[in-house]
């Protein structure tokens, strides 16, 4: 008989612990309607991976359009044959998944471009970080954004193993190694089922842990003209995080926080 790990969708668990698309396309729509006083129609989603964010955005209305763009062949076919399942043919229409290079791919220009799940920090050096930055600006229309998220907090300098329990597995964020001389940084996800099968190293990440400052400047020196930093707000009585996300420029040094980063053309 097949242990729960060998029969698992290391994807499906991984949009089960960490994603939740409908939460982040309103959330996209609501920043952008703020700042350009109109709806938005078009996204580009970078770094798309399984593309359930671009999914969610052409269900969303009957104009919606998206571009998906990855590197990785065999997501992509998890896309279009798994991701997008549901969509029905005017819906796929409108949904273009591209194999291509996030840093250089020219689409058409769009109102959002996303890059979320901290999948730019791919980018270790200030030169690769405005170059793929640059390449956004160049994609979004007069009024658009850019969406960045981002995490920090002086936990995310650590070596160190989080567990969460879901219904049917735990999910293990392991920060496996950091070397605070180029703050490079290398995660896994792994995943622990109840009769003790392991998918180990699901997922890896190599990454330069960025500072928001960073972050900041490397987009203005790339033409965004404003970057405002939405950071994850707090439950005191639960003693959890909310799905509300708040303006700001101060925020406590909190052993571990996470942002969205909104960049204006």
């Amino acid at each position: 008989m097949k242990k729960l790990a060998q029969k698992a969708d290391k994807y499906e668990l991984y949009e089960e612990s960490v994603q939740n698309v409908e939460f982040e396309v309103s959330f996209y729509k609501k920043m952008f309607k703020k700042s350009a006083n109109r709806d938005a129609v078009s996204l580009r989603e970078d770094f798309c991976a399984s593309g359930k964010i671009s999914v969610e955005w052409v269900k969303c209305s009957s104009s919606a359009i998206s571009y998906a763009i990855d590197l990785d062949k065999k997501i992509l076919n998890y896309a279009k044959n798994v991701s997008s399942a549901d969509l029905n043919t005017e819906q796929k229409k409108r949904l273009h998944l591209i194999y291509g290079d996030s840093l250089s791919y020219k689409s058409p220009r769009v109102d959002i471009v996303s890059a979320c799940n901290f999948s730019y920090w791919v980018f270790k050096t200030r030169d690769k970080l405005k170059k793929y930055f640059k390449n956004t600006y160049k994609c979004l229309k007069k009024d658009g954004l850019f969406i960045l998220d981002a995490f920090g907090g002086y936990e995310a300098h650590q070596e160190l193993e989080e567990r969460t329990k879901h219904k049917n597995f735990t999910y293990v964020w392991d920060q496996h190694s950091f070397n605070p001389i180029t703050n490079d940084l290398t995660c896994f996800i792994h995943f622990e089922f109840k009769d003790k099968s392991r998918i180990n190293r699901a997922f890896k990440y190599e990454w330069r842990l960025w500072s928001l400052m960073e972050i900041k400047e490397c987009l203005n020196e790339s033409g965004f003209k404003s970057v405002d930093f939405y950071m994850q707000g707090w439950d005191a009585k639960k003693d959890e995080e909310t799905e509300r996300f708040y303006k700001t420029r101060k925020c406590d040094a909190d052993p571990g926080w996470l942002a969205y980063i909104i960049a204006k053309k």
